[in-house]
This record gives C-alpha cells, sequence and structure tokens, in this order.
C-alpha cells in the first residue's frame, strides 16, 4: 500500500520577500549585508601636521539573494536584459534599473525589516549545481548593484519618514 504524504512548501521558510518592479516578487532564502561605506578625503593645509578630514565619495556593497530554483525565470529575464544593454544596443536605464524592497519577515510573515535599493540592475546569476545524487535543492542565486538604498522604519511605510542612503 502505498503512503501518501504531503508535498514539501519551502514558501514558509521563506524569510526574505523581494518585490522588484516590472518583476513581482520572489522568496528567498538569504540575503546579504546591505551596507555604504564613506570614503575619507584628508588635506593638508599650509604645511599642517594635523589633517582636515572631510567625506567623500559613497561606495555601496552589491546584494547577494539565494533560494531554492523555480519555474519562475524572472529574474534571469532581466539579467537577459542587462546583457542586450551592454552588448551595444544602448537600452535606457528604465528597462534595466529597477526598484526594489527587501523585507525581512518573522516566522509568521510579519514584516521586521524593509530596505529599498534604488535603481537596482543584476550583475551576477548563478543558477546553481546539479546533482543527481544529492537530496539538495539546485539554489539560484542573484548579485544586485544599485545606486543608493533607503532604511524604511517598522512602524510606517509611508516614503516621507525613510532615511536615504
Amino acid at each position: 500500500m502505498a503512503i501518501i504524504g504531503q508535498p514539501r512548501s519551502f514558501h514558509k521558510r521563506f524569510k526574505f520577500l523581494v518585490k522588484i518592479d516590472d518583476i513581482g516578487h520572489a522568496g528567498f532564502q538569504k540575503c546579504s549585508e546591505l551596507s555604504v561605506e564613506v570614503a575619507n578625503v584628508q588635506y593638508f593645509e599650509g604645511g599642517s601636521l594635523i589633517p582636515n578630514k572631510s567625506p567623500g565619495r559613497l561606495t555601496f556593497t552589491d546584494v547577494t539573494l539565494e533560494q531554492g530554483a523555480t519555474k519562475d525565470h524572472q529574474l534571469f529575464d532581466w539579467i537577459q536584459d542587462v546583457v542586450h544593454m551592454s552588448s551595444g544596443l544602448g537600452l535606457p536605464d528604465a528597462l534595466y534599473k529597477r526598484n526594489s524592497d527587501i523585507v525581512r519577515q518573522d516566522r509568521d510573515g510579519t514584516t521586521l525589516r524593509r530596505r529599498s535599493p534604488s535603481r537596482a540592475w543584476p550583475v551576477k546569476f548563478v543558477a546553481g549545481e546539479w546533482d543527481n545524487e544529492s537530496d539538495e535543492n539546485v539554489i539560484e542565486a542573484v548579485t544586485l548593484t544599485y545606486d543608493h538604498f533607503e532604511l524604511v522604519p517598522q512602524s510606517t511605510t509611508s516614503p516621507q519618514s525613510a532615511t536615504t542612503i
């Protein structure tokens, strides 16, 4: 007699929900850090031994998102748009740079934190290793670069209260 079990559902394990313009949303298991670094510009005025310091250029780290492979291919299509743009077709920014929200959720689905990278676009897509002898799922990863990001407070999601970096 066959044993009928429940199909696996990984949706309850998603901890990050990523919403991207023109793509919709996708659940991810892992999300790397979003960070910004301000360069320290030093100059010595009039032969002074003590430098005058001021903030310089901002550097944003790329963010990497990982999920189990699905039938959805919208993220791969997005990187294809970037490939076509870089191959000389000259697509305008609006066709490949998109605003996004990375929402960290609790187990019950409540929003813990929200980060909003602006004008993001994929720089790397990894389809994952296929191993027929393994019980592991294929993990896809996409790395996004962005112009800047906002930290949206928990209490409200209005754009007026967001902190832009």
